[in-house]
């Protein structure tokens, strides 16, 4: 690379331009004081056909394949696409006039109907967004509301160091939707988008963050199986002889294959929920609020709800890891009994069958024996017969005994030598 002063540097690291635009990604849109805008996340849609068709309908250039965010004016409306690891959300946003009863009129309707029936996935956040100035007028919130909100306890805080104030009931309403009322004091056009990009990631993220307390809800009973079926087997492991224990390794096993199995599935979900709820508690410190007397601030509406929610979250987790290693614990220690029990076994099998290869040498050795001595019998006789044959035929002048008699040891030593020697062939 040669910079702009002439001097030749490196070659940029593969990850430069990327990482360094990273931090200029998904930035805010820039609000008049009167706007009006539609958010809506979609969980599991992550495709880009949709946002390619909406470009195409209005005459706009689509974003590059494996683009996360795009923003562009289509004409009726402007539009804002994100793209996330676990959902899609959209923004619509149109001028308000400031006439006709605010949340009466929506950005929604500036969106072709027959395209928001091509959207996959699940709706896991919608709100309708009003944007207007701050009346010089003290506002009522009693009136704000019965007007706006069905007469719901309202949340609502200074914020921007009081260049505004927002207003919210965190309901769903009839029609499907939130809704935030947002008053501008003195906000630039991008403090207000970032205002707006705020509240509405508040609600996001605690959403995303709340996907995970049916998981530990519906893992508690499961843990609770898990812990009595663990109980059992410790408890009958002190008692255990050698030949239970490999059923109770058995069903430790099991057990141990089901903890894997729940932790596996669920530590993803328990994660994405602790990264979530820090999101949450990092834009309501961004928002920089104040209270407005009588109503709760953001961060005590969601501290209240969200924190017993994340609690109960991580103690389920905390017990599912526990539970992990105590069965890992517990399957180790059995493994190292049955291990001994069968070193055991086969020790006392190693000695037996030592024992019968030297009570079969004995034997064999006897056998040998006795066939050294029967061949030698045989074999003297023979050498006898010879011998009286002999001498009655007047071919051997010595006694046929005396002949037998020194025949013995001779015929003895010759075939003790010529089984040795039959036995050592077989056996190399």
């Amino acid at each position: 690379m040669i910079g702009r002063d002439g001097h030749a540097l490196p070659a940029d690291h593969v990850a430069r331009l990327p990482l360094n635009n990273e931090v200029h990604a998904r930035p805010p849109e820039a609000l008049p004081k009167r706007a009006r805008l539609t958010y809506v996340v979609l969980f599991g849609e992550l495709d880009m056909a949709p946002l390619a068709d909406l470009c195409e309908r209005f005459g706009v250039a689509p974003p590059a394949q494996g683009s996360n965010h795009f923003s562009a004016d289509l004409g009726p409306f402007r539009l804002k696409w994100e793209r996330h690891t676990e959902f899609t959300r959209y923004w619509f946003f149109v001028p308000a006039s400031g006439v006709g009863d605010l949340f009466g009129i929506t950005a929604l309707e500036a969106v072709p109907r027959d395209w928001l029936q091509t959207l996959a996935g699940e709706v896991l956040v919608a709100n309708h967004v009003e944007m207007l100035p701050l009346p010089k007028t003290k506002l009522d919130e009693d009136k704000l509301s019965k007007d706006n909100f069905g007469s719901n306890p309202i949340v609502g805080a200074e914020v921007a160091g009081g260049l505004g104030r927002v207003y919210t009931d965190f309901r769903i309403h009839a029609d499907g939707f939130g809704r935030l009322l947002i008053f501008d004091n003195a906000m630039s056009p991008r403090q207000r988008g970032r205002t707006v990009q705020r509240l509405l990631e508040i609600d996001t993220y605690r959403v995303l963050a709340l996907l995970t307390l049916p998981v530990a809800r519906n893992l508690m009973p499961v843990l609770n199986g898990f812990e009595t079926e663990l109980g059992e087997i410790t408890s009958a492991m002190r008692g255990a002889d050698e030949a239970d224990e490999p059923k109770l390794l058995d069903r430790l096993t099991l057990l141990h294959s089901d903890v894997v199995r729940e932790h596996t599935n669920s530590q993803f979900r328990f994660s994405a929920a602790r990264a979530y709820a820090d999101l949450v508690a990092l834009r309501i410190s961004e928002l920089r609020e104040s209270r407005i007397e009588g109503l709760q601030l953001f961060a005590e509406f969601t501290d209240r709800r969200l924190s017993p929610a994340m609690r109960t979250c991580e103690a389920v987790s905390g017990r599912l890891s526990i539970m992990s290693e105590r069965v890992d614990r517990a399957t180790q220690l059995l493994s190292t009994r049955v291990d001994i029990s069968r070193e055991r076994q086969n020790q006392s099998l190693l000695t037996s069958m030592d024992n019968r290869a030297k009570l079969q040498l004995r034997l064999q050795e006897t056998v040998e024996g006795l066939s050294i001595a029967a061949i030698t019998y045989y074999i003297v006789g023979l050498v006898g017969y010879t011998a009286k044959g002999a001498g009655a035929a007047g071919v051997l002048s010595v006694n046929a005994d005396v002949v037998t008699a020194l025949a013995i040891p001779v015929v003895l030593l010759v075939v003790a030598i010529g089984v040795r020697r039959v036995r050592k062939s077989i056996t190399d």
